[in-house]
């Protein structure tokens, strides 16, 4: 029933595309909020709204039908209440939801939503998925473009550069390279390490076979100190994105909680998704799901986490690994379907990859190696031994190696590619 409830609010977001020129301007507005709650409970309030110069997204895409993200929001026309634009994303605060440190602590968080500036008065709603998997209006606020108090201060302008360019912003994939913890002296680095991680996507299948409907571009931005911050040894850094390993106290986990930052510095740039690159050899990175991916970019298993977080950050993919130390708990509801395409719990496997699996291959399919080049329904996935199901004895978001997405997760990005190319 829950699924089916669930089904029912996408149908309701699926009107007919609206056309672009008739609602919004070729510019974007960014609409900053604070997140800010515990363990069960979650507040939304409004921060400021800021215009920015550079619409990249599609102009025919503009609802989001995929279903994926803990969050979506939409955007109405206030006259007619018709939907004309919305977008599922994640964020660090619904992961810290799940932390120990939540049953405990208030938190704040600072968010953002951004979408095509609207040329009159709409409506802009938030919903939350509740762990039943229904979705909760948390938020609701009226936005008048018109507003004096919307910013137009660019707070921090810095070069950006092509990496590749296919094409149109509006037509592609557009993907920021940001830098973090190089400094002044260290830009021909970053420079070299932004051409090195196009590569890895671009050479990663099936970035491979898309790599006409994606752009790239870097954002030059130096910071004071080389590096970034380690907690637990002492190291802290002054960087112009203020990353941080051991988010969460997870030891590997490469994020940074300054979202206005992150989003002060991806405007220089056409961007859908912003990826930062932060100079340090040490083994970590993050992704959070239509917010950011973030790696570190001179370990050994570099090319890896970054197309792994990638992973999470553009195409919703889950993790399929499940006996690696997380600071999760409860992190997933076993009586409903996971919204990530790449995790099953079998209460509706109809909606996910049943229809790759051949006919003669177990359901579910044992973790044995004679089942290793196959599409099943494996147990073990989503930091879940038992009860969670991933579609490969090994894929990428798996284990620690670089191109080895499975099928269902390279399907499952090319759709992506497709609605932001389109």
């Amino acid at each position: 029933m829950r699924y089916f409830l669930f089904i029912g609010f996408l149908l309701a977001l699926q009107t007919v595309q609206a056309a672009f020129s008739d609602y919004f301007y070729d510019k974007t507005l960014r609409f900053d909020y604070f997140h800010t709650g515990n363990e069960n409970e979650d507040i939304i309030s409004f921060d400021q709204m800021i215009e920015e110069p550079i619409w990249a997204g599609s102009k025919t895409q503009l609802t989001d039908t995929s279903g994926y993200g803990e969050y979506m929001f939409t955007i109405k026309d206030l006259n007619t209440k018709k939907l004309i634009y919305s977008r599922g994303f994640s964020s660090l605060f619904a992961e810290w939801q799940t932390t120990e440190e939540a049953k405990t602590t208030q938190k704040s968080f600072s968010e953002s939503v951004i979408f095509p500036f609207p040329k009159s008065k709409v409506i802009l709603e938030i919903f939350c998925r509740k762990f039943s998997g229904s979705w909760e209006l948390k938020f609701t606020y009226l936005i008048n473009p018109a507003d004096h108090f919307i910013s137009r201060e660019r707070k921090m302008q810095y070069p950006c550069k092509v990496v590749q360019q296919s094409g149109e912003p509006s037509e592609k994939l557009d993907i920021v390279f940001i830098s973090d913890g190089y400094t002044e002296g260290e830009m021909k680095k970053f420079s070299n390490d932004c051409k090195r991680f196009a590569d890895y996507l671009l050479h990663c299948h099936p970035y491979d076979t898309y790599s006409n409907g994606i752009n790239i571009w870097a954002v030059e931005a130096p910071s004071t100190e080389s590096g970034t911050d380690i907690p637990a040894t002492g190291t802290w850094k002054n960087t112009v994105a203020n990353s941080t390993f051991y988010t969460f106290d997870s030891e590997r986990y490469l994020t940074t909680f300054d979202n206005k930052t992150l989003r002060n510095l991806a405007a220089n740039a056409p961007y859908d998704q912003i990826v930062l690159l932060v100079n340090s050899e040490k083994y970590g990175g993050g992704g959070i799901f239509n917010q950011f991916a973030v790696t570190s970019v001179d370990n050994s298993l570099s090319a890896f986490v970054f197309t792994h977080e990638f992973g999470h950050a553009f195409a919703g993919l889950g993790d399929e690994y499940y006996t690696s130390d997380v600071a999760y708990t409860g992190f997933y509801n076993l009586e409903m379907e996971p919204w990530e395409p790449n995790l099953t719990t079998l209460v509706n496997f109809d909606a996910k990859w049943k229809n790759k699996v051949e006919t003669g291959i177990p359901v579910p399919t044992p973790n044995e190696e004679k089942y290793k080049n196959v599409t099943g329904v494996f147990e073990g996935g989503g930091y879940i031994t038992k009860g969670m199901y991933r579609p490969a004895y090994d894929c990428s978001m798996k284990s620690a190696v670089y191109n080895t997405f499975c099928p269902v997760c390279r399907d499952a990005i090319g759709r992506m590619i497709d609605f932001y190319s389109k």
